[in-house]
């Protein structure tokens, strides 16, 4: 009686060759999502695209120009007021020749930054605590979705009669305004951790701090980003209103001082500022969050290749 056959024998199965150094570094960088070399993945725009983009900018100046030059009128839109950018230019000039622009730029950055991290503190605090915990959800959550709605204008009242300053309640308006972006990012962040996750983590001899430390907050720490590049919009939309009303400095100030002046141009150079800095703020706070979250990127990278 034959033997049983079981496969090939040890002799007719070659054995594979080992890779070479190059072949492991080229499967490594695969992994990760390294760009190969030239392949522009990473870093610059293609040079087409810088030169759309550039392109669609000089479009919109040069028709805003020829807009506010002939007083066009637009159906409900009218240019008869608008200053050009040729009127633009020199009082933008103007006001960074003035001593008074340090002043004005650095009240709004302060109030920005301050409400901002006092609110990511206590956004991501709150959302763990409503996405983790059912008791949180139940006491927390009601009051805070009754507040979420109200805009940060209608605090500006109640805000000048809580804080013994104007400073403290600019800053609890922005304050006002990035908290419920980064709260709920940071609770739908928490909700769609897999739960396998966290019961193999538990399985493994994790704890409370441990869980915490190297689970939830790396699942949620994607969306936390995303809450915290909308809350800083928002904090200079909900800053400029308050420095409207309660303000002394500040770009905020500076544009509704403009206003009341009737120097139109100077309305839009502080517009501009606005813009400038809050995208320059946004961008910050998404560099910094893709940096503190390599491993959302690589998976991204993965998904699209």
């Amino acid at each position: 009686m034959g033997e049983p056959q079981t496969g090939a024998s040890a002799e007719s199965v070659p054995f594979p060759a080992a890779p070479s150094l190059d072949a492991n570094v080229a499967s490594n960088d695969a992994e990760i999502g390294v760009p190969e070399p030239g392949s522009g993945r990473r870093g610059r725009l293609p040079l087409g695209r810088l030169l759309v983009r550039l392109g669609s900018l000089a479009l919109f100046v040069a028709f805003w120009q020829f807009a506010s030059e002939h007083r066009l009128h637009l159906g409900l839109v009218t240019f008869q007021n608008i200053p050009a950018p040729s009127e633009v230019v020199p009082a933008l000039w103007d006001l960074l020749q003035s001593p008074k622009v340090g002043n004005h730029v650095g009240s709004s950055l302060y109030r920005v930054f301050a409400g901002f991290v006092s609110a990511t503190v206590t956004g991501v605090v709150l959302g763990l605590l409503i996405g983790r915990s059912r008791w949180a959800a139940d006491l927390l959550q009601p009051p805070l979705e009754m507040l979420r709605p109200i805009p940060g204008v209608a605090w500006i009242p109640l805000a000048i009669l809580m804080f013994p300053s104007s400073e403290l309640s600019m800053i609890y308006i922005t304050f006002v305004g990035a908290l419920f972006p980064v709260l709920l990012n940071t609770i739908h962040g928490v909700g769609a951790i897999d739960p396998r996750l966290i019961s193999a983590a538990k399985s493994l001899g994790a704890g409370r701090l441990r869980l915490l430390l190297e689970v939830i907050l790396p699942g949620a720490a994607p969306s936390i980003v995303t809450g915290l590049s909308i809350g800083m919009g928002t904090c200079w939309f909900c800053l400029v209103t308050a420095e409207m009303i309660a303000g002394q400095y500040g770009i905020g100030y500076y544009t509704w001082e403009s206003y009341n002046l009737q120097s139109y141009a100077d309305i839009v150079v502080g517009m501009l500022f606005i813009g400038v800095f809050g995208m320059a703020s946004s961008v910050l706070v998404r560099k910094l969050g893709n940096l503190l979250t390599p491993w959302y990127r690589i998976e991204a990278r993965r998904e699209h290749e």
